[in-house]
């Protein structure tokens, strides 16, 4: 069943009364979205750039020498296939302007439609090469293996390079990927950055498109050097300096209900961290046995100029293991991430949507919404348990003069279909919509509020998985 909470009581600090912090103006970055745009257009300006000096590197003499169109096709699918994998790579880069404005989702969602072309058109460069080798020799596909593993520099790594970049796509098929530990996963895409290392000398030595073309050479160094600095400075850099200027440590873990719990860190300077409500970072925590993964888990409050706080239900080792955090614990911290924020609204009122746990985003977020906004806030959870965060989010909803729905129930009891959304949200497709929680409930969501009109540009979304 579905009932309306409503707060008369004054409201309670998350960080606690001992903690709560003098008001003060937060850092937070509005989006620009012509960076996007700009940096797509230097992407399709590189790539134009690339498949142009492939083909101006082949001449009609060679073109048509024994393999030689072979050995053309094996050179342009190698050169369009690397520098697809290299944008790639940018796309999970975190580059902070782009990120702003596409979010870490919409990064990953183009990330995942990439992957499969740049493997693909790998593959084909090696197929078509060995092929073009072989016709140039007069000899056997299988010899020319052996020859080409044997006689040229390079070419065992290019062949254990294309080996591992064949790992990580596998890993990244969706069957298989559910199926995996995070760690697991996380540490299979680390070999993409190996790969490419290893392409590297592999393809200035002996690309037909490289040998005897210094200008390729020196466009093709230039590409790599700058998606390993973007690499290094984003997602090594960047949050080595946060982690620096912050000085994060736990200060308490506070069980809010079984199997969720609050990290309250303490660090200095949190009002210069350039965040909004919504986002989320990705935490190392420091601690023996933990210590070397970073999770991302969402902020469950805006921060104070000396306190962060997340909140996290049990959902794996990670995750579960943060309920024996020590007092003093160092952190690490990189983000902040994602484009569910504030900023992302087009309309004067709103509706924020949130499943279980996706509560500690939209508890964020509503502290940044204005009054004007009057949000309308569904929380579904299947347990009374399970809502946690309630007396907050009803007290945050009260003061923007909205109102709070908790939904609990099972699927089948509380069932969620466009009649009952039009219930609870009088002229939702006049509001903004944003949704939070699992993957499935996300994706459920956000087909049922576009069935019931709510254009696809008011709508902002962001799921909890792998």
């Amino acid at each position: 069943m579905g009932f309306v909470v409503s707060v008369t009581a004054d409201p309670v600090s998350p960080l606690g009364e001992s903690r709560r912090p003098r008001a003060t103006a937060l850092r937070s970055v509005r989006p620009r979205p012509w960076v996007a745009d700009a940096a797509l257009a230097v992407v399709g300006l590189g790539f134009g750039v690339i498949v142009g000096l492939a083909i101006s590197a082949e001449t009609h003499s060679e073109l048509v020498a024994p393999g030689g169109t072979a050995t053309f096709i094996g050179s342009v699918t190698g050169l369009v296939g690397m520098y697809l994998a290299l944008v790639m790579v940018l796309l999970v880069s975190r580059i902070p302007l782009v990120e702003r404005v596409l979010g870490l989702g919409g990064l990953m969602r183009w990330h995942r439609w990439l992957a499969p072309w740049p493997l693909s058109l790998i593959a084909l460069h090696a197929i078509f090469i060995t092929i073009g080798y072989a016709d140039a020799a007069r000899t056997g596909v299988g010899h020319e293996i052996g020859s080409l593993l044997s006689g040229y520099p390079g070419m065992v790594t290019a062949t254990v390079a294309l080996g591992l970049m064949m790992a990580a796509g596998i890993a990244s098929i969706r069957a298989i990927r559910t199926r995996l530990r995070r760690e697991t996963w996380w540490t299979l895409h680390l070999v993409m950055y190996l790969a490419l290392a290893l392409s590297f000398s592999h393809v200035i030595a002996l690309g037909p498109s490289f040998v005897g073309h210094p200008l390729t050479q020196v466009v093709w160094s230039v590409v790599w050097a700058a998606t390993a600095g973007m690499v290094i400075t984003f997602r090594i850099g960047l949050p080595a300096f946060r982690s620096l200027r912050h000085r994060l440590r736990v200060v308490e873990v506070r069980t809010e209900t079984d199997g969720v719990v609050s990290v309250i860190c303490e660090g200095r300077r949190l009002d210069r961290l350039p965040v909004s409500g919504g986002q989320f970072l990705c935490w190392r925590f420091l601690q023996q046995g933990i210590w070397w993964q970073a999770h991302p888990y969402s902020l469950s409050a805006r921060p104070t100029p000396t306190h962060l706080r997340l909140t996290v239900k049990n959902s794996g080792d990670h995750s579960g293991g943060l309920a024996t955090l020590k007092p003093g614990t160092r952190v690490a911290i990189e983000g902040p991430y994602g484009s569910f924020t504030s900023h992302a609204r087009r309309r004067e009122r709103a509706v924020l949507i949130a499943g279980g746990i996706g509560v500690t985003a939209m508890r964020a977020l509503l502290e940044d919404l204005p009054r004007s906004t009057r949000p309308l806030v569904i929380l579904r959870v299947s347990r009374d348990q399970d809502a946690v965060l309630t007396e907050e989010l009803a007290e945050l909803t009260r003061r923007a003069g909205g109102k709070l729905h908790v939904i609990v129930g099972s699927r089948e009891k509380a069932r969620f279909n466009a009649d009952r959304l039009r219930q609870l949200v009088p002229g939702i497709v006049e509001r903004d919509v944003y949704v939070c929680g699992h993957e499935e409930f996300v994706s459920d969501m956000v087909a049922l509020v576009q069935g019931v009109g709510v254009p696809a540009d008011a709508v902002h979304y962001e799921a909890y998985s792998l």
